[in-house]
């Protein structure tokens, strides 16, 4: 069974359907980009894969656990807890401009923390233990020294790392990238997708929605390509990138940037 499964997930928007019927197996530890035109359904599988919108049909599985399907009256169903699985990268930072790097990183973690059975028993250690967490990770995407700063404060580049962070707090099984670099100038993307390539590790599976072909080539294991709501080609960088078989594939790539 693989770690992560999509079975014909669909999603209609009134009378478009922009997802017909998506299947999708990735292992642990894999990185898969999704590239293709705009329109084809790149960002809907993205946001349905985080349950930002809910499928129409379908099945999500993580690690064999169901997190999305249909009910016994034929309705979807989210399995509330899983949404913790999943980790999201949104294209405009959605840092919240009031907290500093360090507070965008807890907020979340210490609100989930009140949920505990032990939390007023334990809040300083608890606060203490996700504070040093956030210190370690932002140690990782090298921005340490600008812990206290807030977000008016940080280059673009800064800010999207700062997304990266406080996506890593809650502990993703699958972490998602939606154009991490779309909304950056040119001299700021290396930072950034210098940042995703090292967090690649045989426990970090990763999903991401690219235009940045060269990227793709080098950080992943699976590449598909979609257009019009499916999956158009499927497989190793080397198979869709450099040798594509569908002819959509090869006019997109002919455009696309590397």
């Amino acid at each position: 069974m693989a770690f992560f499964e999509i079975k014909g997930l669909k999603k209609r928007f009134g009378n478009n359907e922009v997802l017909k019927g998506i299947d999708l197996t990735l292992e642990k530890g894999e990185v898969l980009s999704i590239i293709g035109s705009s329109g084809g359904g790149k960002t809907t599988l993205l946001r349905s894969m985080n349950f930002l919108e809910t499928p129409d049909e379908g099945e999500i599985l993580i690690d064999g656990h169901r997190v999305f399907g249909m009910n016994a009256e034929g309705q979807p169903e989210i399995d509330k807890a899983a949404q913790r699985m999943m980790g999201l990268v949104f294209q405009q930072f959605n840092l919240f401009p009031q907290y500093s790097v360090l507070g965008n990183l807890t907020l979340a973690p210490k609100l989930h923390a009140k949920e505990r059975e032990d939390f007023k028993q334990n809040k300083k250690q608890i606060y203490a233990e996700i504070d040093a967490q956030a210190e370690d990770i932002l140690r990782v995407t090298g921005l340490s020294e600008k812990k206290d700063s807030y977000p008016y404060q940080l280059s673009g580049g800064q800010q999207q790392r700062v997304a990266i962070a406080r996506a890593l707090m809650l502990s993703p099984k699958i972490l998602c990238f939606d154009e991490p670099t779309s909304a950056l100038d040119p001299e700021l993307t290396g930072e950034v997708l210098k940042v995703i390539r090292e967090l690649k590790s045989a426990d970090r599976t990763m999903v991401i929605v690219t235009h940045e072909i060269g990227f793709a080539r080098g950080v992943s294991d699976k590449v598909i390509f979609m257009a019009d709501g499916v999956i158009e080609e499927c497989g190793t960088p080397e198979e869709v990138l450099d040798h594509p078989s569908s002819p959509k594939t090869v006019a997109f790539l002919k455009n696309a940037k590397d």
